[in-house]
């Protein structure tokens, strides 16, 4: 047998060995992280596309889901994943997916020069930082995507705040007004609030009290001041129209602000680019000098 199918075969008994002992040997879950499992909000189900592989993956993804949510340090964000309309067993299968290959391909491609002789830690080591690179890589997409999805769900409500309050002035009750507004916009923002309206109806509470319940369960602070206000107009029967003019054009301060801010730390990222620049044209510039001096 040759020194690397010696390696291969090894590392795959250990793995087998360690996989049937933590099976055997696995502690009962923990009551509090289950109980946060149970209580987090589902995200919309996927639309049927007939594809096989799909289902499939869904399967793996919440096979891995079951077994590594009460691993310490494996942190699944139900929140923003709930957000971009991705299940959680999707994005596990995801991240484990890109850490194997990460752990797996760089020994893998250097098994030529094992057999020429080139350690064998220093691909592993390769791998192993691969690993834990592309393990974090889907968490740090999934914040950027779900921070441009709270970005345009802003861009939204100042819209619905404004549709509001023209309703309220028509002398429309607030329920309504809510309902009337949310049918004007098409976009993904106003067909979520059009979703949670409607599942209120259902559960017969309050329109504002299900704008909360979606507050909480995709982490949006836009949609607190709008239930707030709305409230108080049913509570109290008084007039919302210049609180939700004011809330709107506060918002919309607030998101140019933020643009403006985002506009000017990218253009302070280019200043060192463009500094370098200007270096390397200075001295491609001075260079034929530079060399006819020394010649002479």
């Amino acid at each position: 047998m040759t020194p690397v199918a010696a390696i291969l075969s090894g590392a795959a008994i250990g793995g087998g060995a360690a996989l049937l002992i933590r099976e055997v040997l696995r502690p009962a879950p923990a009551l509090g992280p289950a109980l946060r499992r149970l209580n987090q909000p589902a995200a919309p189900p996927a639309a049927a596309s007939g594809d096989p592989g799909a289902d499939r993956d869904e399967r793996w993804g919440q096979w891995l889901v079951e077994r590594l949510a009460d691993v310490p340090g494996v942190r699944i964000p139900y929140k923003d994943l709930a957000l971009t309309g991705t299940t959680p067993g999707r994005f596990l299968l995801t991240k484990v997916a890109l850490a194997g290959a990460g752990l797996l391909l760089p020994p893998l491609s250097t098994i030529p020069l094992l057999l020429l002789g080139v350690p064998l830690y220093l691909p592993a080591i390769v791998g192993i930082l691969a690993a834990l690179v592309l393990w974090f890589a889907p968490d740090l997409a999934l914040r950027d995507k779900a921070k441009r999805a709270r970005a345009e769900f802003a861009h939204a409500m100042a819209a619905y705040l404004d549709l509001v309050a023209l309703r309220r002035a028509g002398n429309v009750s607030a329920e309504q007004a809510m309902e009337q507004a949310a049918q004007v916009g098409q976009g993904w923002a106003f067909q979520r609030i059009q979703g949670a309206l409607a599942q209120s109806r259902v559960d017969k509470i309050a329109h504002w009290e299900s704008l909360a319940l979606l507050t909480a369960e995709l982490d949006l602070p836009v949609l607190d001041d709008l239930a707030a206000i709305m409230r108080q107009s049913a509570d109290d029967g008084a007039s919302v129209y210049a609180t939700l003019r004011s809330r709107a054009r506060n918002l919309r301060t607030e998101l140019l602000s933020a643009q403006a801010a985002d506009a000017n730390a990218n253009s302070e990222k280019m200043t060192a680019p463009g500094a370098l620049m200007a270096v390397l044209v200075m001295l491609l510039i001075a260079f034929p000098g530079v060399l006819r001096m020394i010649n002479t």
